[in-house]
C-alpha cells in the first residue's frame, strides 16, 4: 500500500462505509437523501447532511462546495437535468449509487450520457476507494462522477483511511499539471483518453493492480464478453475471456482497444439491464463505436469481431463456469450481430418481463413491439400509470394510417381537451366546497383537498396515492355537497397526457389537427415519431414537402420543443419527455426512430436502426436539441448534439482568434490599425460562413430579411416574408436595418428588404444608419441577390414635382445594391397607400414575384392573409394566466432594459408601456447599445380627484425614478416617464403607498373614468366624481395578477400554475378581456370639459330645473379618436344616443354596454376592434335592443341638453359657500422645471405642502387648486403669483391648444407634438393678434400621429403628424366638440401652415357672424365641408 495511513472499519453497509469515507477521509460535506441512511457511524457527525428530496442536489449547481452525495438509483432520472448543470458548470460533486439489483443498473446506464463521469465498483473495497478515486479525479477533473456500488444488506468488514487533506501523494497528485484536454466535456474523444489517465493515476493510490479498464480470462480468447463493473474470474469465463469496465464514461477507446485480444472474433456485451426500451443494451452502443473507432482501424490486418448483445436482468456475477458455458456455446453459434437473453440459456430465473402487458398481444409481440416502438416503453416508464395516451399508442395508428381516425391529433386531442374541461371543473367544484363554510367536512378531508388543490399540478403531490385517499374520505362523507366532486373524482390524479403519431402528421400540419394542438395553450403533449432514413428526402413518394414540426412549434413561441433520437443519446431522451411532461402547456417532442418498410414488416432491422440513427445525428442531419420558452433568452435552446456542438465551438474559437487579429496590435494608429483590423474582422466573419455547412440539420438556405419602418407596416410586410420563407424551409432572420452590419453583406446569399418612406422622401429612424454605411460601403455583392419592396403614398405630396419622394428610399437602396454587383431578384416592388386596399396591393405583386424568381413554391394555405403562428394579441391575453405572462421573470432580468413583445403588451394592462428615447437611438444603435428603453406609467384615479399627499407622492416618484418630470394626460390622470425596468416595481409600490393604483390604466379593459372638473359645477362634482369611482371599481379586472406581481411578495391568488386554493376569475372579462379599449366620459351641460361624444360610453347629466340636481343621464355609445393615415377604413367617431336612464342605473348600463362589446367586438382586426366600428357595423337599433336585453329594462327617449363650451375656467372661482378653485394653465399638461427659469414642479409641490384641499386634474391637461378656503386664498395666492403660476395672460388660442407627448417617448409618434405646439402658437399668435382674435377661444389641438391622443378630430383646428416636420392639417370641428372636422391639406410644412391659415383666420376676424366660433364659420364660408358623421370623416 502507498504512505496511506490505514484503519480496520466495521461498517453496517457499504453506503454507510462510503459515506463515512467522504465524511472523514476527505472532510468533505456529505449529503444523504430520503431513506438512504448512513446509519450510526455518522450519525453525529457535522459533514453529514440530510436532504429529505433528490432534487434539492439542485442548489449543489451554484456551489463551489466539494460535495459528496448518496443516493438511490431510483432518484436519477428525476436528476437529470442537474447533473447536466453540475457537468456544465464542472462542479466537483460525487454522487454515490448503491445499487443492488438490475433495476438499479438500468437506472444508472439511463444517466450515461449526463455528461458526468460514471464509476463503478465491483466488492465493497473498492467501493471505498474508489469513492476516493472518484473525489479525487473530479477535483482535478472539474468533472462530477457518479459512483455507483453493490450495497450489502449486512455489515462488512473494509479497509477505510486517515484524512487525507494533508497527504503528500494526495497533494502531489491534485497539484500536477494537467493537460489542457483533461478539462471540459468528458465525451470528448481525447479528454476521455486524458480523463482515463487521471482516473488509472489516482486508482494507483489505493491499490497498484485497480485500473479503469481490465482484461481477464484465456490471452487468445476467441469469445470476449463485455461488462460494465463487474468480475469475471478467469476460473467463470473457462477458455472465454472478459473486458471488465470500471470507468464506463468517460469511455477511453484507446484503452479497451488495447486490452482487447487480438485472438477475438466474437465480443459479446453482457447486460445486466431491465425495462429495455430498445432492442440493443447501453453497453452494445459503446461496444459498436469502438469497432468502428479510429483507433481500431488504425490496426492494420485486424479483424473486426462479430459483436453480439446478451441481456437479461441477472448480475454477471450470478452465472456459474457451467452456466457461462453455456451463454459461450450459444454465442459461438451466431455468425451475424444479435441480441439473447442469457439467463435464459442458463436456466436462470429474472424478473426481466415488460412493464406492463399490452392487450391483445402475445408475449413474442410485445418484444417486437418494444423492440420497434422504444418511445412508448420509456413513456410507461417514465410515467407509469399517470401515462395517458389518447390515440392508440400502441397499435398501427401511430404511423400515421390515414384510414383511422383514431391516429389524428384532433381525435386524440379532443379527448384530452375533454379531460382538461373536466379537471378544470373538478378544480372549480372543490374551490365551491371549500369556500362554503356550511358544508360538513371531516378535517381529513377538508386537508386533502386543500393539499391537492394547492398542488393539483405538480405530478408529485396530485399522485394517485392521494387520489386514492380522497376518494376513500369522499366515500365515508354523506354530504350531498360534495355530489358535483364526486361525479368528476376521476379527474384527482394528474395524467401525463401524449398524443403519438409519425411523419405522416409533417405533410399537412393544418389537416393533421397539430397546429391545432400547438395553437390551443392546453398541457398535452406530442411525440412524433419521424421515420424518415438517412440521408433525408425533401418530399414524399407524391411530391408533398415535408414541415418541420420542431421549427414549426418553436415559431409559435408557447410550446416546449424538442428533438430526440433513442439510439443516439437516451439519457436526452429522458430528459426531455421529463421536462415536456413538467411543462405547463403544449410540448411537441420529435423522435427519430428510423426504418425501411414499416416497423411492423418482416424487414425490420435493429441493428440498421442504429446505424441510421448515429449517421444522422453525427452528421447533423437530425440535431439533438430542446427548447423551453419560459427560460431566460440564452437558456431557451439547449443544442444536445455532442459532436455538432463541439464542432461548433471549435468554430466559435477558430472565429474569436482570427477576430482578435484586428486588436493584436493596440498600438497601430490611424489607417493602418482600421486596415488590419477591418480584414481580422471579416477573416472572421468568413469563418462564421462555415455554420450553413456545419448546420446543415438546422435549417434550409439562408434568408436575410431587413426592414425600416416607422409606423410598423414594412415590419409587417418584412416579417410576412420571414414566415414564408420558414415555411418553405429557409433558414430566416430577420431584423431592423440598423441591426445588421453592412459589412456583413458579401457573406449574405440571399437579402430582401422592406422600407416605408418618411418625410421628404426620407428612410425611417431605424434605417438610417444602414443606409449611411450602404452609401459609403466599398464591398462586393457578387455573391448575393437581392429584393426590395417598398411602402409609400403617390398622394403623399401633392405638387407634381415631389412626385420624386414616392418610394424614394425603396428605389435608392435598389439601385445601390446592384452597383454594388448584388444580382436583383425582381425589379423594385412599390406599395401604394391609394390602392383600393394600400400597399397590400403591390405586396401581393412583389411576394409572388419573388418566390418565383427563388423556385420556391407556395405553401398551401399560407397565403398574405394569414396572421403569423407565433401569437396573435388574443391568444396572448388567453394565454396570460390572467395577465401574468412572464413579467415578474421579465422586470427580473437586469441584463437588458426592455421586455419582450407580448410581456410588453401584458404590462399596458398594469398602466405601463415600454418606451425608448428615440432622441438617442440612432445614436446608441451607432454604437452597439440598446435603446434607451424606459417606461411610462400610467395611474388610474376616476375622476381625476388627488389629494396633496398624493401629489408629493408623485412629484417624489417623478425625482427618484423618472424623468424629474410629471405629465397631466388628457385622460385626467398623472403620467410618470424615463422609469427603467429595474425600478417599475419599486415605482409601483411608491403609488400603491400614496393610495393610488396603475391597474386598467391602459390595455384592452375599461380604462380610467373621467368626469368633469367645471368648477362652476361645484356642487354637482361630488356626485360625479363618485360615480366615475364606482364604475371604475365595478368594471376594475379581478385578477390578482397586479397584486401579487407588483406589491406582494409571492403568489396569491391565481390560475392551475399557482399553489393558492383560490383561483383567479375574470366575471366579467373572461381570460380573454375585451377586443380593444373602453372608455368612459361623464360630463355635466352646459360644459362639455371631458369631449364626452368622444368615448365609447359617454353620460351626459340631465339636471333639474333649477340646475342643482341630476336627475339621470343620456346614454351616449359609439366614440373614438383614433385611425390610420391613407386607410379610409379607420375613421374618428363621435358618440351616438342610446336613450336616457336614471342615474342609479348608469352602473349597470356601463356594465352591460361592455359586455355587449366583449361579445361582439371584432377579434380578428385590431383597427376594427373599437366599440365605434360595432356600432356602425350593427346599427343603433340592434345595439338598443342588446342592451336593453341584458339591463332588463328599456331606455327612454333622450333628453334634451345643451352644450357651450369644451374648454377649463381659468382662474379663481367661487364654487360652494366657503371655498374656491383656481384653474392654471399648464402648457400640454407637462410638469417639470423648465431651464427657461420656471420652477413649476418646485412650486406645485410647495403648493401641495401647504394646499388644505384637493386637486383636480382636467382632461385639457391642465390644473386646478380645489376647495381652497376663503381664508387661504391669499396666502394660496401669493404662492402662485411668487412662482408666476397666476399668469393667464395667454391667447385664447394658446389657453384652448393641447398636445400628445409625442417624441422622444411615444413610440408611435410620426412628428413632434408637445415640443412643437407652443412655438408653433407663438406664430399663429401673431396672425392672431393682427387679426384681432386674442380673446377669442379657437381649440386647436396637435398629434404626433393619427391615433388621436390629444383628440385632434373633433378641435376646430388640428395637426396630426405624418413624418418629422409635416402634418396633415384638418378644420371644422365644433367648439363644444360635438363634430368632427375634416382634412383640408396633406402634408403641410410649418410655412405652408402659416401661408394657408392667416387668410383663413383673417376672413373669420372680417366675416363671422355674432357669437359665431371658427370651426362653425370656415363651414359656413365654404372652406371646408361639414363632416356628420364618422362614415364620411375622409370624404372631401
Amino acid at each position: 500500500m502507498p504512505a496511506l495511513q490505514t484503519l480496520a472499519l466495521h461498517a453496517p453497509s457499504v453506503a454507510a462505509a462510503v459515506a463515512y469515507t467522504g465524511a472523514l477521509t476527505l472532510d468533505r460535506t456529505v449529503a444523504v437523501v430520503g431513506t438512504l441512511t448512513a446509519d450510526e457511524l455518522i450519525q453525529d457527525n457535522s459533514n453529514l447532511a440530510k436532504l429529505s428530496r433528490a432534487a434539492e442536489i439542485a442548489s449543489l449547481v451554484d456551489s463551489d462546495t466539494r460535495t459528496h452525495v448518496v443516493v438511490s438509483a431510483s432518484e436519477l432520472i428525476g436528476l437529470i437535468p442537474v447533473l447536466r448543470e453540475l457537468a456544465q458548470n464542472k462542479r466537483s460533486v460525487v454522487v454515490h449509487v448503491p445499487i443492488s439489483s438490475a433495476d438499479d443498473i438500468t437506472d444508472v446506464l439511463a444517466v450515461r450520457d449526463s455528461g458526468c463521469a460514471v464509476l463503478r465498483s465491483a466488492t465493497a473495497q473498492q467501493a471505498v476507494d474508489f469513492s476516493l478515486v472518484a473525489s479525487l479525479s473530479a477535483q482535478k477533473l472539474g468533472v462530477p462522477f457518479i459512483h455507483c456500488f453493490a450495497n450489502t444488506s449486512g455489515a462488512v468488514d473494509v479497509q477505510a483511511y486517515e484524512p487525507v487533506a494533508d497527504n503528500a501523494d494526495i497533494v502531489a497528485f491534485l497539484k500536477s499539471e494537467k493537460d489542457e484536454s483533461e478539462e471540459g466535456n468528458v465525451e470528448n474523444v481525447s479528454a476521455a483518453d486524458a480523463a482515463y489517465a487521471v482516473v488509472a493515476q489516482a486508482m494507483t493510490l489505493f491499490d497498484t493492480s485497480y485500473s479503469p479498464v481490465t482484461y481477464v480470462g484465456a490471452a487468445d480468447a476467441a469469445l470476449v464478453y463485455a461488462t460494465f463493473g463487474s468480475e469475471l474470474s478467469a476460473e467463470t469465463l473457462g477458455a472465454a475471456g472478459a473486458v471488465q469496465i470500471s470507468l464506463y464514461r468517460p469511455l477511453s477507446v484507446q484503452a479497451v482497444v488495447a486490452v482487447l485480444p487480438q485472438s477475438a472474433t466474437r465480443l459479446v456485451a453482457l447486460e445486466q439491464v431491465v425495462r429495455q426500451p430498445t432492442a440493443w443494451g447501453p453497453l452494445l452502443f459503446d461496444l459498436a463505436t469502438v469497432l468502428h473507432s479510429r483507433e481500431w482501424e488504425a490496426q492494420e490486418d485486424r479483424a473486426r469481431p462479430i459483436i453480439l448483445d446478451a441481456v437479461s436482468a441477472a448480475s454477471p456475477t450470478e452465472f456459474s463456469a457451467a452456466q457461462l458455458a453455456q451463454v459461450t456455446k450459444h454465442a459461438e453459434e451466431l455468425n451475424s450481430p444479435a441480441h439473447f437473453d442469457p439467463a435464459a440459456i442458463a436456466g436462470i430465473t429474472t424478473s426481466n418481463t415488460l412493464a406492463e402487458d399490452v392487450a391483445g398481444l402475445s408475449v413474442d409481440e410485445q418484444k417486437k413491439r418494444v423492440e420497434s416502438i422504444p418511445y412508448g416503453q420509456l413513456l410507461r416508464d417514465l410515467f407509469k400509470q399517470r401515462l395517458h395516451v389518447a390515440n392508440a399508442a400502441e397499435s398501427r395508428s401511430i404511423w400515421g394510417d390515414a384510414g383511422q381516425v383514431g391516429s389524428t391529433p384532433e381525435f386524440g386531442f379532443g379527448q384530452l381537451a375533454a379531460a382538461e374541461r373536466e379537471r378544470t371543473r373538478l378544480v372549480q367544484a372543490v374551490t365551491d366546497v371549500l369556500r362554503d363554510v356550511s358544508v360538513p367536512l371531516s378535517k381529513a378531508l377538508h386537508t386533502a383537498l386543500n393539499q391537492w388543490l394547492g398542488s393539483k399540478d405538480d405530478a408529485a403531490v396530485a399522485s394517485h396515492a392521494l387520489a386514492d385517499e380522497i376518494n376513500a374520505l369522499l366515500d365515508a362523507e354523506t354530504t350531498s355537497s360534495l355530489d358535483a366532486v364526486r361525479r368528476l373524482r376521476g379527474h384527482f390524479a394528474r395524467q401525463s397526457s401524449w398524443l403519438v403519431g409519425a411523419d405522416e402528421w409533417a405533410y399537412d400540419l393544418g389537416s393533421s389537427g397539430v397546429h391545432h394542438v400547438i395553437s390551443s395553450g392546453l398541457n398535452v403533449n406530442m411525440l412524433v415519431l419521424d421515420t424518415a432514413q438517412y440521408p433525408f428526402a425533401a418530399t414524399d413518394k407524391n411530391g408533398t414537402r415535408k414541415k418541420d414540426v420542431g421549427l414549426y412549434a418553436m415559431n409559435y413561441g408557447t410550446a416546449y420543443v424538442a428533438s430526440v433520437a433513442v439510439y443516439a443519446s437516451y439519457t436526452q431522451v429522458l430528459q426531455a419527455l421529463a421536462e415536456a411532461d413538467a411543462f405547463p402547456g403544449p410540448s411537441v417532442v420529435v423522435a427519430y426512430l428510423p426504418h425501411a418498410g414499416g416497423v411492423f414488416g418482416g424487414n425490420y432491422s435493429p441493428i440498421e436502426v442504429l446505424q441510421q440513427s448515429k449517421l444522422a445525428v453525427d452528421s447533423g442531419a437530425w440535431p439533438l436539441y430542446r427548447w423551453d420558452p419560459t427560460k431566460a433568452d440564452s437558456a431557451r435552446f439547449q443544442l444536445d448534439s455532442e459532436r455538432l456542438r463541439r464542432s461548433l465551438e471549435d468554430f466559435l474559437q477558430r472565429e474569436n482568434v482570427l477576430a482578435a487579429i484586428g486588436h493584436s496590435e493596440p498600438k497601430l494608429s490611424g489607417i493602418r490599425a482600421s486596415v488590419e483590423g477591418k480584414i481580422g474582422e471579416r477573416l472572421a466573419r468568413k469563418a462564421r460562413g462555415d455554420v450553413d455547412t456545419l448546420l446543415g440539420g438546422l435549417g434550409g438556405p439562408p434568408l436575410l430579411v431587413l426592414f425600416a419602418s416607422d409606423n410598423g407596416n414594412a415590419e409587417e410586410t418584412a416579417r410576412r416574408v420571414a414566415r414564408q420563407g420558414r415555411r418553405r424551409g429557409l433558414d430566416v432572420r430577420c431584423m431592423s436595418m440598423d441591426e445588421f452590419d453592412v459589412e456583413e453583406l458579401p457573406f449574405e446569399k440571399t437579402v430582401v428588404v422592406s422600407v416605408s418612406t418618411a418625410g421628404q422622401g426620407e428612410i425611417p429612424s431605424n434605417g438610417r444608419e444602414f443606409w449611411k454605411a450602404l452609401q459609403a460601403a466599398s464591398i462586393n455583392l457578387n455573391a448575393t441577390q437581392f429584393a426590395v419592396f417598398g411602402l409609400g403614398d403617390s398622394h403623399y405630396w401633392p405638387r407634381a414635382e415631389d412626385a420624386i419622394f414616392y418610394n424614394k428610399p425603396a428605389r435608392d437602396i435598389d439601385r445601390k445594391l446592384s452597383e454594388l454587383g448584388g444580382a436583383r431578384l425582381v425589379d423594385v416592388g412599390l406599395g401604394d397607400d391609394q390602392d383600393a386596399d394600400g400597399w397590400e396591393t403591390g405586396f401581393a405583386d412583389f411576394e409572388q414575384r419573388l418566390w418565383a424568381a427563388l423556385n420556391i413554391d407556395v405553401v398551401a394555405g399560407a397565403g398574405v392573409e394569414e396572421e403569423a403562428p407565433g401569437r396573435t394579441d388574443e391568444e396572448n391575453k388567453v394565454i396570460s394566466n390572467f395577465l401574468r405572462g412572464s413579467i415578474s421573470q421579465a422586470i427580473a432580468d437586469t441584463s437588458c432594459g426592455y421586455v419582450d413583445e407580448w410581456d410588453g403588451k401584458l404590462l399596458k394592462f398594469h398602466g405601463t408601456y415600454m418606451q425608448d428615447d428615440r432622441d438617442l437611438r440612432a445614436e446608441r444603435m451607432s454604437r452597439g447599445e440598446e435603446k434607451a428603453f424606459s417606461f411610462m406609467i400610467r395611474v388610474r384615479l376616476p375622476g381625476g380627484v388627488a389629494t396633496p399627499a398624493q401629489w408629493l407622492a408623485m412629484d417624489k416618484l417623478a425625482d427618484e425614478y423618472g424623468n424629474q418630470t410629471m405629465k397631466i394626460t388628457t385622460r385626467q390622470t398623472f403620467q410618470l416617464h424615463g422609469v427603467l425596468k429595474r425600478d417599475l416595481r419599486e415605482t409601483m409600490r411608491g403609488i400603491n403607498r400614496g393610495l393610488m393604483d396603475t391597474i386598467a390604466a391602459c390595455g384592452d379593459v375599461n380604462r380610467n373614468v373621467v368626469a368633469s372638473a367645471n368648477p362652476l359645477q361645484a356642487h354637482l362634482q361630488p356626485e360625479v366624481v363618485q360615480l366615475a369611482t364606482d364604475i371604475s371599481r365595478h368594471l376594475l379586472p379581478s385578477t390578482s395578477a397586479y397584486h401579487e406581481i407588483w406589491l406582494d411578495d409571492k403568489m396569491v391568488a391565481g390560475s392551475a400554475e399557482q399553489t393558492s386554493p383560490v383561483a383567479d376569475y375574470e366575471p366579467l372579462y373572461g381570460p380573454a378581456y375585451l377586443p380593444r379599449k373602453y372608455k368612459i366620459a361623464i360630463a355635466i351641460p352646459p360644459e362639455n370639459d371631458v369631449d364626452v361624444v368622444a368615448y365609447d360610453l359617454g353620460f351626459i347629466a340631465i339636471l333639474d330645473a333649477e340646475q342643482q340636481n341630476i336627475l339621470g343621464y343620456n346614454v351616449m355609445i359609439g366614440g373614438g379618436m383614433g385611425m390610420t393615415h391613407n386607410n379610409r377604413k379607420t375613421y374618428p367617431r363621435l358618440a351616438t344616443c342610446l336613450g336616457y336612464v336614471p342615474k342609479d342605473k348608469a352602473i349597470a348600463v356601463s356594465e352591460k354596454v361592455m359586455l355587449v362589446q366583449r361579445d361582439h367586438g371584432d377579434r380578428t382586426n385590431r383597427k376594427h376592434a373599437r366599440l365605434k366600428y360595432t356600432v356602425d357595423d350593427y346599427g343603433m337599433d340592434w345595439w338598443r335592443q342588446q342592451v336593453e336585453a341584458r339591463l332588463g329594462f328599456a331606455f327612454e327617449a333622450e333628453r334634451p341638453y345643451k352644450f357651450t363650451h369644451n374648454g377649463d375656467r381659468y382662474g379663481w372661482v367661487k364654487s360652494t359657500p366657503g371655498l374656491n378653485n383656481f384653474t392654471m394653465f399648464v402648457q400640454n399638461g407637462r410638469v417639470a422645471n423648465f431651464p427657461d427659469g420656471k420652477p413649476v414642479k418646485a412650486a406645485l409641490a410647495e403648493l401641495a405642502r401647504v394646499h388644505t384641499g384637493n386637486f383636480r386634474l382636467t382632461c385639457n391637461a391642465h390644473l386646478i387648486v380645489a376647495d381652497v378656503k376663503d381664508e387661504d386664498v391669499p396666502k394660496i395666492s401669493a404662492l402662485l403669483a411668487r412662482h408666476g403660476l397666476d399668469n393667464l395672460d395667454y391667447s385664447a388660442l394658446r389657453l384652448h391648444s393641447m398636445a400628445c407627448a409625442a417624441l422622444p417617448t411615444c413610440g408611435l409618434a410620426m412628428a413632434e407634438s408637445e415640443r412643437y405646439l407652443p412655438s408653433l402658437i407663438d406664430l399663429l399668435d401673431k396672425i392672431i393678434d393682427e387679426a384681432g382674435l386674442r380673446q377669442n377661444a379657437i381649440v386647436i389641438r396637435m398629434t404626433g400621429c393619427p391615433n388621436g391622443c390629444a383628440r385632434p378630430y373633433n378641435a376646430e383646428i388640428a395637426f396630426v403628424g405624418k413624418a418629422p416636420g409635416a402634418y396633415n392639417l384638418y378644420l371644422g370641428g365644433s367648439h363644444s366638440g360635438e363634430r368632427l372636422n375634416k382634412i383640408y391639406r396633406e402634408t403641410v410644412t410649418e410655412e405652408q401652415i402659416l401661408e394657408v391659415l392667416a387668410p383663413i383666420i383673417k376672413q373669420y376676424a372680417v366675416e363671422r357672424m355674432e357669437d359665431e366660433h371658427f370651426g362653425d364659420f370656415v363651414i359656413r364660408a365654404g372652406i371646408i365641408k361639414e363632416t356628420r358623421e364618422g362614415k364620411d370623416f375622409h370624404e372631401v
